[in-house]
């Protein structure tokens, strides 16, 4: 499984249209095969931060969503308005929070 998570920037002036397009495109990301999960929350509204948390089955289902249409326009609208922090994490060893 692959962990994507970090922040996202926008214009706080742009934050309401950035949301919207943004939960237009989480909607779609989320019905793609391969997807666990994919969330986005505002962090902290007077910087318009953004916290972003995915989780993916393999690279594989990764690759398809960042080359997905929808994905490509969605950066392409917001390239130059926007600007993140996001890493990708592997994760081999999955198991309950309270699990040793």
């Amino acid at each position: 499984m692959l962990i994507v998570i970090g922040y996202m920037h926008v214009d706080p002036a742009d934050l309401a249209e950035f949301s919207v397009d943004l939960k237009s495109l989480a909607a779609a990301t989320r019905q793609r095969e391969g997807n666990i999960s994919y969330d986005a929350v505002l962090d902290n509204p007077g910087d318009s931060r953004l916290l972003i948390a995915e989780r993916w089955a393999d690279q594989a289902a990764l690759t398809a969503h960042l080359e997905a249409e929808d994905t490509l326009a969605f950066v392409n609208h917001w390239q130059g308005r926007m600007r993140g922090d996001i890493r990708k994490y592997d994760a081999a060893n999955e198991r309950n929070l309270d699990d040793e």
